[in-house]
């Protein structure tokens, strides 16, 4: 005889789906959140924080290591990250009894991920790609003719997915099947096209993503701790544990963290460098007027009281320092709408992946805002907006054939001979 130890619970394979997945469901805690006590007098936290510290440990470590093998293996960190996120999502409003009666549905949204993908990622890296096989002319040809048609390429692929979903519909699973079809489109447009900005800051120079990214790991840990030893007002009711203390205490760690960082991160070519290709050799350029330090001669007063006489300060810690205060202020609301979504659903966590966090899609809320002001801020305020002989240079290898190259190249000699010989 079978033991019950859920006295009521419906017994069919759907019912106990759905009774498994409530085991995640957030337990309202509005009432006894915060208020008067701090967090570090509840001994049962400890053993959560620790667990949670481990797991950055060894989160941060991989990150210096991949951050080491350079862009390539950025780029592809962040691609397994992004289909890791939607793996989440997409698990969110899946049903198991309704995906039964559907066989190849889960495959169709996938199929919707990787065309976006390749749209995305081919319009980001297809210069680059060109640059690398230059001097195969067989390859070069491939790639133009592939680059050229790639927009067809994908709104087929689109199309096709738009006549497999319309084909699969089924009676009685109509709103089901619409439902998901938003849900995947949700998914790009909110996840996907989001974190792909940070793709494009990863070949602008490393130095565009990594400090980002650190900036909101510093932000989360801070607030973490500063909240968790002094919090006790109340931030925010969609995330009850949030405090302004921890808020305020992040805020001032992110901005500081930014100004130095900039400095010691901008000290390496390996990392303010742009990568022109898709090769995976060591970078060595002009750092640019950004990254050169100017001296700063301190007021006598100041030498009085310290050692230093003069200061060097290089011009993109001011810009770091706009980083920093996004980070600290706006970013945040990214976790602030994945609490509300979470509560929305009634989940804890979007997933059990990285244990003491939760899944990627915990950790990555308030990255993929970052990204986008990030990419948003270098294009409109630190890359240079005018015409400059490396952009014409890529539009010239991106769009025209070897022969038009070659046309041009007869074209521009014979200019340049009539203007400094005054010879036709």
């Amino acid at each position: 005889m079978q033991k019950d130890n859920s006295t009521g619970t419906p017994s069919t394979p759907s019912a106990r789906v759905r009774h498994r997945r409530r085991s995640h469901e957030v337990i309202a805690e509005d009432g006894k959140a915060n208020g008067n006590d701090l967090l570090v007098h509840d001994s049962n936290k400890y053993k959560s924080m620790w667990i949670r510290a481990y797991s950055s440990i060894w989160m941060i470590a991989g990150f210096v290591f991949i951050i080491y093998t350079g862009h390539l293996y950025i780029m592809t960190m962040v691609v397994v990250i992004q289909i890791f996120m939607a793996r989440e999502l997409f698990n969110l409003l899946r049903r198991t009894h309704e995906d039964k009666q559907l066989p190849g549905f889960r495959l169709l949204n996938w199929h919707f991920f990787f065309t976006a993908m390749l749209f995305v990622y081919g319009r980001l890296l297809s210069q680059r790609l060109v640059n690398t096989i230059t001097s195969d002319r067989y390859l070069y040809q491939l790639a133009s003719s592939l680059f050229k048609y790639h927009m067809a390429i994908c709104y087929f692929l689109y199309i096709a997915g738009f006549m497999w979903f319309i084909l699969t519909l089924k009676k009685k699973m109509y709103k089901y099947q619409f439902g998901q079809y938003a849900w995947t489109h949700m998914i790009l447009i909110v996840v996907f096209a989001q974190s792909s900005f940070t793709v494009a800051n990863i070949f602008e120079g490393i130095f565009w993503f990594l400090l980002p990214a650190t900036l909101i790991v510093i932000n989360d840990i801070a607030a973490y701790f500063f909240g968790f030893f002094f919090g006790r007002t109340p931030l925010i009711k969609l995330s009850p544990k949030k405090t302004w203390e921890g808020f305020i205490g992040a805020s001032v760690t992110t901005m500081i963290s930014a100004f130095v960082l900039a400095n010691i991160m901008g000290r390496f070519p390996w990392l303010t460098c742009p990568r022109k290709d898709l090769s995976s050799g060591w970078l060595n350029c002009d750092p640019g007027p950004f990254f050169k330090p100017e001296h700063f001669t301190l007021p006598g007063w100041v030498s009085q009281w310290f050692p230093w006489k003069e200061v060097s300060i290089m011009p993109v810690q001011w810009h770091a320092l706009c980083l920093g205060l996004f980070a600290s202020i706006i970013a945040p609301f990214g976790g602030f709408f994945a609490s509300g979504f979470k509560r929305a659903f009634k989940i804890k966590d979007f997933g059990d992946s990285i244990p003491g966090h939760g899944g990627i899609t915990d950790r990555m809320d308030c990255q993929m805002v970052m990204a986008v002001f990030a990419y948003i801020y270098l294009q409109s305020f630190v890359v240079p907006q005018s015409l400059s002989v490396e952009r014409l240079l890529d539009q010239i290898l991106m769009n025209l054939t070897l022969e038009e190259q070659q046309a041009l190249y007869t074209k521009l000699g014979d200019i340049l001979q009539e203007r400094l010989f005054g010879e036709p």
